[in-house]
C-alpha cells in the first residue's frame, strides 16, 4: 500500500529496501542451504532448540510489552524473514540481548511476517536460540507504523530503543551495526532517566 505521502507499507518497503540493497526479497528466495536459517557462528547441523512462544500483537499490545516493568531499557527491533538485510542483522540484536540483559536490555522482537509465515518464524527464532517471547504483527500496517515512529517509511528493519518507562531515546530505519547499538544500549543504560528493573 502506498498513502500519507510517500509513505509505504512493512511489506512494500522491506521489499524496495532489500532491491536497494541488490538482495532478493521473496520470502523464500533468501533461504540457500547454510546461509540465513543457520545463525552466525553455527553449523548447518548444529542443535536447534525449541521456539519461544510467538504471540499475535497489535500496536497497543507490543507498547505494553515495551512498557512492562522489569527492564531499564528496551530495544524494540520490527523484521520479517523474508527481509534479507533483517536476517543479516539478526545475530547482532540477540549478541546484544545476551551480554546486557542482566543490566537490564530487554529486546522486544516484533516479526511483520504474516500468518502463514509462522512456522517459518519459529524456526528462525529457534535457530537463533531466542529464548522469551516474541511478537507477530496484527492489523493494518499505518496505525503500527505509527505507533512506532511517524518518521518511519515502513521499510524493514526498523529498530526503536525506549528508556524503561517506554519513553522513545532513539529510532533507526534499516539495518544497523553492532557497534551502533552497543553504543546506543550504553549511552542509555548510563543515562540517569533509565528507573531500575
Amino acid at each position: 500500500m502506498i498513502g500519507c505521502g510517500a509513505r509505504v507499507g512493512l511489506a512494500l518497503g522491506a521489499v524496495l529496501l532489500a532491491t536497494l540493497a541488490s538482495c532478493a526479497p521473496t520470502p523464500h528466495a533468501a533461504r540457500s542451504a547454510g546461509s540465513a536459517d543457520t545463525p552466525a557462528g553455527a553449523s548447518a547441523g548444529a542443535e536447534v532448540r525449541r521456539a519461544p512462544e510467538v504471540r499475535s500483537a497489535t500496536p497497543a499490545q507490543v507498547m505494553a510489552a515495551v512498557r512492562a516493568k522489569g527492564a531499564r531499557i528496551v530495544l524494540l527491533n520490527a523484521w520479517a524473514t523474508w527481509c534479507v538485510p533483517c536476517r543479516e542483522e539478526f545475530p547482532d540484536l540477540m549478541r546484544l540481548e545476551r551480554e546486557d540483559r542482566a543490566r537490564g536490555l530487554r529486546l522486544v522482537l516484533v516479526s511483520a511476517d504474516f500468518d502463514s509465515e509462522l512456522p517459518g518464524v519459529k524456526r528462525f527464532l529457534a535457530e537463533h536460540r531466542v529464548d522469551f517471547v516474541t511478537y507477530l504483527k496484527q492489523g493494518p500496517d499505518t496505525p503500527f507504523i505509527d505507533t512506532l515512529d511517524t518518521r518511519w517509511s515502513g521499510a524493514l528493519p526498523a529498530t526503536v530503543l525506549y528508556d524503561g518507562r517506554g519513553r522513545k531515546l532513539w529510532f533507526h530505519e534499516g539495518k544497523t551495526s553492532y557497534d551502533t547499538l552497543k553504543t546506543r544500549v550504553e549511552a542509555a543504560l548510563a543515562a540517569p532517566h533509565a528507573p531500575g528493573p
